[in-house]
């Protein structure tokens, strides 16, 4: 019987799948919209932008809600890109705050490890984000 993972290992596990993209921002912005609309679609909204001739439809922006915070990572056509927490009590938020990459990467990571802690089927599926 394979035993599981602390709560900090997850955390570290998750922050090393989110980061594994990370070397190109538009596959960055991609993959974590797979692995995010693949584990957690009814927490996660992605847009896209939109042309009209255009096949390509790149990632704009990425809003995971896990908890009382939604994470949102966005960029602009070829722009950097720009990543927010935003604090959210019963639909409004109260809050939106911009912080690093990296930073977003922890406390999504952290959001996460708390959220499969507490929720079985959430745990499961983001087992299966973590192989993506």
């Amino acid at each position: 019987m394979q035993e599981e993972p602390s709560q900090s290992m997850q955390v570290e596990l998750y922050a090393a799948s989110l980061r594994s993209d990370y070397t190109d921002v538009g596959v960055f912005l991609e993959a974590l919209a797979v692995k995010f609309e693949g584990a957690l679609p009814a927490h996660t909204r992605v847009t896209r932008h939109a042309g009209l001739f255009s096949r390509e439809h790149p990632v704009k922006e990425i809003a995971v809600m896990l908890g009382d915070f939604q994470y949102r990572m966005s960029r602009e056509r070829q722009g950097p890109l720009l990543a927010q927490r935003a604090h959210v009590v019963r639909g409004i938020v109260l809050s939106t705050e911009q912080i690093s990459v990296d930073l977003w990467i922890e406390e999504i990571a952290e959001a996460l490890a708390q959220f499969a802690a507490h929720n079985q089927q959430a745990h499961a599926a983001l087992t299966r984000f973590l192989l993506r």
